[in-house]
């Protein structure tokens, strides 16, 4: 199990509004205080759950962020409908589509989900496999 999952990001506010969209949708909410933002960035995790934890931040050397090519976060979903829930979030706020929800039977018989970029092009799969 990790710990935390970090992206690094150019737009602080604006990637921080999306997130708060897109993550309550998993459970999540934000435990930092955007005026507050400390070392170890904004954070979202479960309430009453330490661990594990969503970051974003601007990066620690000062360079630009960037989205890595072939890395993904996923988040794991109580259902199909919240995969559905999610994707169309995400999309609202910002995010380009890169896979719409449904079966993905290369993975799993009963691998549901859904992909896209979220507005600095991290790419996010929202998925539910009971």
């Amino acid at each position: 199990m990790f710990a935390h999952i970090q992206l690094g990001v150019q737009d602080l506010p604006r990637m921080t509004a999306f997130y708060d969209e897109v993550l309550r949708h998993f459970g999540m909410v934000r435990f930092t205080d955007l005026a507050r933002v400390g070392p170890a960035g904004v954070l979202w995790r479960h309430p009453g759950a330490r661990w594990p934890q969503f970051v974003i931040d601007r990066p620690f050397n000062s360079e630009p962020a960037t989205a890595a090519n072939g890395s993904q976060v996923s988040f794991l979903a109580a259902s199909r409908e919240a995969v559905d829930v999610a994707w169309k979030s995400a999309l609202a706020h910002g995010a380009t589509d890169a896979g719409p929800p449904g079966l993905r039977p290369r993975y799993a018989e009963d691998f549901y989900a859904a992909y896209c970029l979220d507005p600095e092009g991290h790419k996010l799969c929202f998925v539910h496999t009971p």
